[in-house]
């Protein structure tokens, strides 16, 4: 019988994601959550240990009947009937729903933040927004978000995932729902 050396079941592994890479994962699982037909956006805020504090995506008040709410966003209306008027946005939901302090953690989010979510972050003292795009940059309230973070030292960066990753990815979850 051949003998069993202990050192065998030691086995260099390596994860296939940086901490950075699986947040924003987090993040982007978060913004399937929202019903927004037109805009889905997910964010997870997490410490200084890379554990997940608190997570949202952007959708009506919790507990509202959104069936007496419109998803529309057309500039013509009044905002009383525009989707503007109630969504809570997915920086907003995490911090609401949050029962630790923010000081110091990373926020990860799929949109850059707007104005109103920048001075909820930064009153938080968050340290650090990594986003993953920033469709929206022309626009006034992105601008003001940046100068909110710039004025409040909160760092912010775009997080670009390798098509490699995506690729990776969805190999993995083709092989876990073919196991099932």
């Amino acid at each position: 019988m051949e003998s069993f050396n202990p050192a065998d079941n030691f086995i260099p592994v390596k994860s296939k994601l940086n901490w950075d890479e699986y947040f924003m994962l987090q993040a982007m699982m978060a913004s399937f959550k929202s019903k927004d037909p037109s805009t889905k956006v997910g964010s997870v805020f997490v410490d200084q240990a890379n554990h997940q504090i608190t997570m949202g995506y952007n959708g009506f008040v919790a507990g509202i009947d959104e069936t007496k709410l419109p998803w529309g966003k057309d500039a013509r209306a009044p905002l009383e009937f525009q989707k503007y008027g109630y969504v809570v946005h997915s920086e907003a939901n995490a911090i609401l729903h949050t029962t630790k302090s923010l000081e110091g953690s990373r926020c990860y989010v799929t949109l850059f933040p707007c104005n109103e979510c920048a001075k909820l972050i930064a009153s938080k003292k968050v340290k650090e927004v990594i986003y993953l795009s920033d469709k929206h940059q022309e626009k006034e309230s992105t601008k003001i978000a940046k100068r909110i973070f710039d004025l409040t030292g909160i760092h912010y960066r775009q997080l670009e995932l390798k098509k490699e990753l995506i690729d990776e990815l969805h190999g993995h979850l083709l092989q876990l729902f073919s196991d099932i």
